[in-house]
């Protein structure tokens, strides 16, 4: 099972088809399919894919520790980065105060990213960066939680922003690596397709060895804009007149869609300190898993219905490659049967795989046929 081995390198060719559903609207056109308007050949992002990826693994590994994602809607991702400075015990700005009303203020108020921490007879506040280290972003953060029966407190919050700021520093490259670590080693997305970790507090940012390109049909499509009714009224002053509104529908009838990925050993290393923390053949396996069943969780009315129809990975015997990528896709080819001229199934099609005489030192792997 050396597909799973991470310290090889990785070429394969997936295939999906889509029947009466729209793969990936663009909101440019409406939310129409996706076409290449040169060849009308069908489009999906890779972005779209890395999400069902995400979806598939966020639903099925819930609560495990190392398979959580980054890239969602439920928290910011400036939060999540200020939480792995918190897990490296890195701390970015504190201040002594001694101010009594400042200090029961902090503890009724606990405004968030800021901390009061009392050791014997000294308070120190403890900022953790999370809204800007500059004066005007700890003030605003401050001001923010300040209610109208505090308001006396305006001039001396403004005075500790200032403070603050003088004592805010930048994470050192090597307090960024640390966090950097905990983030790749919490969420899979980060370790896999990589990330910008410098949108609030600076991480810096990691390349994702695992890569795809976008889903192209292998024949042109012919996107349909269906007209549809609904019985939903939406104006209360509309319902003494009309009983249905009108929608529309995009849809592609049919679409036998390929991608082609590139999984580099060399980007799957552990960061900073933590060697250790790296992409895992677990990783790796949990992806080709992905990619073979997302589509079994992922239905909706906008889809109709998607099916993955092969992943074949080519495994390199060492970590640089025995062999160029192109040439390897080259050997799995998709042609039309003959006598169809308009493909309506995935039968309408032949999948040749040229498995024979492979160049030395690759393996071939078939999944999800």
């Amino acid at each position: 099972m050396n597909y799973t081995d991470p310290q090889q390198r990785h070429d394969f060719v997936y295939l999906f088809d889509v029947t009466n559903g729209n793969p990936n609207g663009d909101p440019d056109a409406g939310n129409l399919p996706r076409i290449d308007p040169e060849t009308n050949h069908g489009l999906v992002t890779d972005v779209a894919l890395k999400r069902k990826v995400r979806d598939y693994i966020s639903l099925t590994r819930q609560g495990q520790p190392r398979n959580q994602i980054f890239i969602q809607s439920q928290v910011a991702l400036n939060t999540l980065i200020v939480q792995a400075y918190a897990e490296a015990d890195i701390q970015l700005a504190q201040l002594p105060i001694a101010n009594e009303e400042l200090i029961d203020w902090f503890r009724e108020v606990q405004p968030e990213g800021f901390e009061l921490d009392e050791i014997e007879e000294q308070s120190i506040l403890i900022y953790d960066g999370s809204k800007g280290i500059k004066v005007k972003d700890i003030r605003t953060a401050l001001l923010d939680e300040m209610a109208e029966e505090h308001s006396s407190l305006k001039k001396s919050l403004e005075d500790l922003s200032s403070q603050l700021a003088k004592a805010a520093r930048k994470p050192s490259r090597a307090e960024q690596d640390s966090a950097r670590s905990k983030l790749a080693n919490k969420f899979y997305d980060i370790r896999l397709f990589g990330a910008v970790l410098s949108t609030g507090l600076n991480a810096g940012q990691v390349r994702g060895p695992m890569q795809l390109t976008f889903a192209r049909s292998v024949d042109p499509i012919v996107p349909l804009d269906i007209p549809i009714t609904r019985v939903a009224i939406t104006r209360p002053s509309e319902l003494e007149i009309k009983r249905t509104e009108m929608g529309r529908k995009a849809i592609v009838p049919y679409g036998l869609y390929t991608v082609h990925g590139f999984y580099n050993p060399f980007l799957a290393k552990g960061l900073g300190k933590e060697k250790e923390i790296g992409v895992t053949e677990g990783d790796l396996a949990l992806f080709w898993e992905a990619l073979s069943n997302m589509f079994n969780y992922d239905h909706s009315a906008a889809r109709g219905e998607m099916v993955c129809r092969g992943l074949y990975i080519f495994s390199h015997e060492n970590s640089i490659g025995n062999a160029p990528a192109h040439k390897l896709f080259e050997r799995v080819r998709v042609c039309l049967k003959d006598g169809v001229e308009s493909p309506r199934h995935f039968h309408d099609y032949n999948v040749i795989v040229a498995e024979d005489g492979l160049p030395q030192g690759i393996t071939l792997t078939r999944l999800a046929e």
